[in-house]
């Protein structure tokens, strides 16, 4: 492979003195994307997602925490009351999701690290995935509640008293006498978090380098 090549794919190497000179120019596009890379694999260990059903027979509610690849909580009950309505059980959403969740998170924060030593607009490519994943996650999470919701069971023991419903994602929803209460978990706002980071460093990484690539094309 060539030089020439080389620099096609990874973008120009950064010359001694230029470095020398300027160290924090090009720290600052790899510490962003570095400290990204690293929240996006500690939201693995944290919810994304909580839910709160509040109905007569449980004052204190019923809580459920969603991770990327699993739910925790009251879910065998709240599983329990969707069946007289017609829903489905929570587990049979998002199956293949969940079951790739940890390694795209890991494939997201590899990519990251790859990012950081390309040195051309290739490393926007390279990035943009982990950047659109919280929106990505949240709409995923949308369309299963509303099929959940949109699909029950006719011959369910409550069905004729439910209308078809849409949970919401995320606020306040009132289905029957139920009252739900849903809000973004620690590592959904970990992952927004690490892509707000990943922005600020595509932006320090075309300023840094932008003028290397333009001088390496003569």
């Amino acid at each position: 492979m060539t030089t020439h090549t080389l620099q096609s794919l990874v973008g120009p190497r950064i010359p001694y003195r230029e470095s020398a000179r300027h160290p924090i120019r090009y720290l600052l596009p790899t510490g962003f994307f570095a400290a990204a890379a690293v929240l996006l694999l500690i939201s693995i260990s944290q919810p994304y997602w909580l839910m709160t059903l509040r109905a007569p027979q449980y004052p204190k509610g019923l809580h459920v925490s969603g991770y990327v690849n699993r739910m925790e909580g009251d879910v065998q009950e709240i599983d329990g009351l969707n069946h007289y309505i017609g829903m489905r059980k929570l587990d049979e959403a998002a199956r293949i999701e969940r079951a790739t969740s940890v390694a795209t998170l890991w494939t997201f924060a590899g990519l990251l690290i790859l990012g950081t030593i390309i040195h051309n607009r290739k490393s926007a490519y390279l990035v943009l995935p982990a950047i659109f994943f919280p929106a990505v996650f949240l709409l995923d999470l949308h369309l299963w509640l509303a099929h959940f919701g949109q699909h029950l069971d006719p011959h369910a023991p409550l069905s004729s008293a439910i209308k078809p419903f849409v949970p919401p994602v995320l606020g306040v929803g009132k289905i029957g006498q139920f009252r739900t209460i849903a809000a973004a978990g620690t590592g959904l706002i970990q992952a927004t978090v690490a892509s707000g980071l990943i922005i600020i460093g595509l932006w320090f990484h075309r300023r840094a380098y932008k003028p290397l690539v333009e001088k390496a094309r003569g």
